[in-house]
């Protein structure tokens, strides 16, 4: 469903431990809504709370957590880290996109 790449794993597990959560039992929340300068914004955080309609999914030792909604349009995902001097974070490479905006947080089908 959602692939994690090493660099959004290593950076994943470092934020999560800093911030009280814990990389091996707790969750990465991704998700999508409507805003953004393209329609539609993705949403990160992380969680450890399974609501009723969530979907667990695991890849590269790193649980991703995906409400209902946002399966459709985050199928076949990559997240991954870009760091560096011009690094902008996590980064979703989403092949559902049909046009994304320039900072990469939002995106139209």
């Amino acid at each position: 469903m959602i692939k994690v790449s090493d660099q959004a794993k290593s950076k994943a597990a470092q934020l999560m431990t800093e911030e009280g959560f814990n990389p091996e039992t707790d969750y990465i929340r991704v998700g999508v809504k409507s805003g953004g300068c393209s329609g539609l914004e993705y949403v990160l955080k992380f969680d450890n709370v399974k609501g009723e309609t969530d979907q667990i999914f695991e890849d590269n030792g790193v649980r991703v957590i995906i409400d209902k909604k946002s399966i459709l349009y985050l199928a076949g995902t990559t997240l991954e880290y870009s760091g560096g001097l011009n690094g902008k974070g996590f980064v979703f490479n989403n092949p559902n996109a049909a046009r994304t905006c320039g900072c990469g947080e939002s995106f139209s089908l």
